[in-house]
């Protein structure tokens, strides 16, 4: 059985990611890239599935401690045994042509027995490779994919039950390496790596890399911690940022809501801008807003709530049936059939977005603008309509609040576009126009007068936490009795255990799926956000320290929290939740982007 979610860490290339527990095993890879199709899927189903473990022979549990090595994403993880002590450390070095993983074991004290076991299994788990020994290398291959395997100094290696198998011992300081190389099967092997050299690039390049970060608030490390899982989060070639690492990791165990993340959404694109720009990324800002332009080019009909890394617009939803499933919570997807609905919030995403790079200084880009104007003439026509809202539910269209909250926002931002550079062609007066018809009707069609809360949607009594972000985006002021209603009522009518879920699961009309999930770890931080703002200062810092500790020994955080069994849920690490960290704690601190 895998771990909990909680159990990992995270190690990457910047171009993919692998899941490392605390007993030693990688449990989940995909190469080449985050939406590859995976080589170790254990935590998907079982050690047969594939995985790759290296630990102290006899010792099934975990390590005695891990941490990352400074600000970086290089992983050490510490035995201590009654023989002596031992660490592993495991990093992906930024690949030059091929990925690589590489995990070097080291004695710290006394003489441990090693024992590792590398079990591939290409397509998801379902393809046993064909092993042999080629120059030292243990050589697998399957298809289109092959792994080269080799150890510094050379340790012997046996196959055993379609496991490559290895028995070694360390003594306090000597070092064994281990190098996993992947390349296409049709291709030459790829030049070697030298471990040891690539371990202190790999330190300096991050430690490099987290030294640009801007903030100096009370919560340094937990933010400098989450920016870094944002960067291993990114697709290097293009600057997209996956959700997260994981597809199908159940928002309810033994549940459905397992949901494939590896992919871009448009809904992060402001949060995600606003967390870079203001730590002092600059860079990766730029690359997010340039991967967002090429992404949404094109009819303005066709905008997709979610893109491939690459801004790849087909991502065909299918089922792994092979696979049991995370503590058998079926079915495990691949793909993401969320891709093909309706979200009219995603209109106000880009056009914030694009607002926020523009105002923060990042490089303008010649065609930005006519991108906009395009967006802004097709939701004009389009806003007075219902969507499937930014939860992706999947019953009825409806008229949901938040969607047309945005719809505002990028009229708002078109309109405050123009006021910053009026020597640009638009149409001000008749997005004035708009931005004042779509904020009549909310206030009349979308808010309990009765309760004084925003609802979900229309005619609905039921709440969203997407609410929360109205004094955000600046649809009301954060004093406005209005706003302060709809925090209390979101406060207390969507709680759970202290945290927040997304909607009132129980008696939604509209989400059109069984069962339950979690406290949403974004909202949650997005509560503490809005409280700050009407004015509850302890309350917000209260929660905010609270979330904090949810995080795992290595500070990641998956998607949500349950509260009754004290674990996270959710794809990992989930790219939003850090998101909302970064920024609830910018505001907190005072150096927020005010809109």
């Amino acid at each position: 059985m895998p771990g909990r979610i909680e159990d990992y860490a995270v190690i990457g290339d910047l171009q993919t990611a692998a899941l490392v527990g605390k007993n030693g095993s990688i449990d989940w890879l995909c190469l080449p890239r985050f939406d590859s199709a995976a080589c170790f899927a254990a935590l998907l189903g079982d050690q047969e599935n594939g995985h790759w473990r290296i630990a102290p022979a006899g010792n099934d549990g975990p390590c005695s401690r891990r941490s990352y090595m400074g600000d970086t994403l290089v992983l050490e993880s510490v035995w201590e045994t009654a023989a002596g002590a031992v660490k592993v450390i495991d990093f992906m070095p930024q690949r030059d042509r091929a990925p690589d993983v590489i995990r070097i074991v080291e004695g710290i004290s006394g003489r441990v027995e090693m024992k590792g076991e590398l079990r591939l299994r290409f397509d998801y788990g379902s393809v046993v490779p064909w092993v042999r020994r080629v120059d030292g290398h243990r050589v697998a291959i399957a298809g289109p994919d092959s792994t080269w395997l080799r150890s510094e100094p050379e340790v012997h290696t046996y196959g055993r039950d379609f496991c490559t198998h290895s028995e070694f011992t360390v003594n306090a300081g000597e070092r064994v390496a281990f190098v996993l190389t992947w390349h296409p099967s049709h291709e030459k092997r790829p030049g070697l790596v030298h471990p040891y050299e690539a371990l202190e690039q790999s330190l300096q390049d991050w430690e490099k890399w987290a030294s640009q970060c801007r903030y100096d608030g009370p919560w340094r490390e937990p933010v400098l911690r989450s920016l870094i899982t944002l960067k291993a989060l990114t697709y290097g070639p293009s600057g997209g940022i996956v959700a997260a690492a994981t597809t199908s990791l159940p928002e309810e165990i033994r549940g459905v809501r397992n949901w494939d993340y590896r992919y871009c959404w448009l809904r992060d694109a402001t949060l995600t801008l606003n967390a870079l720009l203001t730590s002092g990324f600059q860079q990766e800002a730029a690359e997010w807003r340039d991967w967002l332009l090429r992404a949404v080019a094109g009819d303005p009909a066709d905008l997709q709530i979610m893109y491939g890394i690459a801004g790849e617009r087909r991502l065909p939803e299918s089922e792994l049936p092979w696979l049991d499933g995370y503590e058998a919570s079926l079915p495990v997807r691949v793909g993401n059939a969320a891709v093909e609905q309706l979200q009219l919030d995603v209109y106000g995403e880009v056009l914030d977005s694009l607002y926020l790079a523009q105002t923060c200084g990042l490089r303008e880009k010649k065609h930005a603008w006519a991108v906009q104007r395009a967006l802004m003439d097709f939701l004009e026509s389009k806003w007075r309509e219902p969507d499937e809202g930014l939860w992706e539910v999947r019953g009825e269209r409806q008229h949901f609040v938040h969607s047309k909250v945005m719809a505002w926002v990028a009229a708002d931002r078109a309109v405050r576009m123009l006021e910053l550079r009026p020597q640009l062609k638009g149409n001000p007066n008749r997005w004035r126009a708009m931005r004042e018809a779509v904020h009549r009707e909310v206030l009349r069609k979308g808010f309990d007068p009765v309760r004084g809360t925003f609802t979900q949607f229309y005619g609905s009594r039921e709440l969203d936490a997407a609410t929360l972000l109205i004094p955000q985006v600046g649809f009301l002021p954060a004093r406005d009795p209005r706003v302060a209603g709809t925090v209390e009522a979101v406060r207390r009518e969507l709680d759970h255990g202290g945290f927040v879920r997304r909607y009132t699961l129980e008696e939604s009309s509209v989400d059109g799926l069984p069962g339950s999930e979690g406290a949403f770890l974004a909202c949650s931080f997005w509560l503490a956000d809005a409280l700050h703002r009407v004015g509850r200062e302890g309350e917000a810092r209260e929660l905010f320290e609270k979330l904090l500790s949810l995080r795992n020994d290595v500070g990641l955080l998956a998607e949500e929290w349950d509260p009754v069994e004290g674990r996270q849920l959710g794809n990992f690490p989930q790219a939003f939740s850090h998101i909302g960290l970064v920024n609830t704690a910018l505001t907190l601190s005072g150096a927020g982007v005010v809109r």
